[in-house]
């Protein structure tokens, strides 16, 4: 069951007899007892621990969509859970109860990988998200849970910010089939100033997801109103993605809603998403979404070679779905990257909570 003392990677100690954690590039350097910013990764006798492994903030059972992932299963129903901490701490956060919680009690359900994987099975899903909070803050559970999947013919899923060493990022990334990088604008200043971090290990991420990695991924961006929602900066952000990662890297818009520390800041106009995909599309990339708004033509996947939709999307609902077991559009053959399967129909919209026993 949950254990609080579980010996964690990626820590070095230092000559001053601090431990520095090397799992992400915020580089905490700890006395023993100290936690770092994450509040998960202690120092501990001479070591760092993680001291949510085996303890989540929940299990429910969503549809892949709401990932959001658009080309990996489309339709199949994805077990989700999280524990708690992250190792940013964005102004914005939409899932703050669970990432920035410091009550331990919060995470009232316990469970094994093994035990999260044979649930999986059970419930029918396709695959288990590491999500609600940063999987990257509990990399040994996540990864231990994801060899169990694997074990099971269960796919795995990270939803995450990116900020990752690159050494971590290897092993986290190897046990992952694929991943919704949360790329939370494209300034340093924005990441400095809203979410105590940088932009430059998040880009590196991407880069090695696309080059050297064989995990699917797709971009979220949240625009946020007079943050980073200005047409220069997603003109840039979006041109990069072509250059550096091609054009067939699905790019998600979503709209913020005010919560945590930003209540006062308005939320998103769906017109402010619709100019963001349109951008998206005349830089070149062809698979450009909107999300946290009720946008048909912005849910919808279009076939880059005939114009035609292939998967028609209300809200989290798929209403038609003409793409071929192989990836190819039913219509004139054209491929639609991504992971697909024969398709007999949606798990929907609904989440389910459940309980896992181990």
């Amino acid at each position: 069951m949950g254990n609080e003392h579980f010996p964690a990677r990626y820590w070095h100690m230092l000559d001053n007899g601090q431990i520095q954690c090397d799992i992400c590039p915020r580089d905490c350097k700890l006395h023993d007892g100290q936690r770092g910013l994450c509040f998960v990764r202690k120092c501990e006798g001479e070591q760092i621990v993680l001291t949510t492994y085996g303890r989540s903030s929940g299990f429910c059972i969503d549809p892949i969509e709401k990932k959001p992932l658009n080309h990996f299963y489309p339709g199949s129903s994805v077990l989700s859970f999280g524990t708690a901490g992250c190792n940013l701490a964005c102004k914005f956060c939409q899932n703050w109860d669970i990432s920035k919680s410091r009550e331990f009690d919060r995470l009232c359900d316990q469970a094994e990988p093994a035990a999260i994987a044979k649930a999986a099975v059970e419930h029918g899903c396709k695959s288990v998200s590491f999500t609600y909070n940063d999987p990257i803050v509990f990399l040994e559970y996540a990864v231990d849970t994801a060899i169990a999947c694997h074990e099971l013919g269960i796919k795995t899923v990270a939803v995450t910010s990116g900020y990752i060493h690159p050494e971590a990022g290897v092993e986290f990334f190897t046990h992952m089939d694929a991943a919704n990088i949360d790329l939370k604008a494209f300034s340093d200043a924005f990441y400095h100033k809203l979410c105590a971090g940088h932009l430059q290990p998040v880009l590196d991420t991407l880069v090695y997801l696309k080059h050297e990695s064989d995990v699917w991924f797709e971009i979220t961006t949240l625009l946020i109103p007079g943050e980073n929602d200005s047409d220069e900066e997603i003109t840039a952000m979006c041109d990069w993605i072509a250059e550096q990662l091609g054009p067939d890297v699905p790019l998600h818009f979503t709209a913020f809603h005010p919560d945590w520390k930003m209540m006062d800041t308005p939320a998103t106009a769906s017109i402010a998403l619709s100019r963001a995909r349109d951008i998206g599309l005349k830089a070149g990339l062809h698979y450009v979404y909107t999300g946290n708004v009720h946008d048909q033509v912005g849910g919808t996947t279009f076939c880059p070679g005939c114009g035609e939709q292939v998967i028609m999307r209300d809200w989290y609902e798929i209403l038609e779905h003409h793409i071929s077991a192989e990836g190819k559009c039913n219509i004139c053959g054209t491929n639609i990257p991504g992971c697909y399967d024969e398709f007999h129909g949606a798990f929907g919209a609904r989440r389910i909570p459940i309980q896992v026993q181990s």
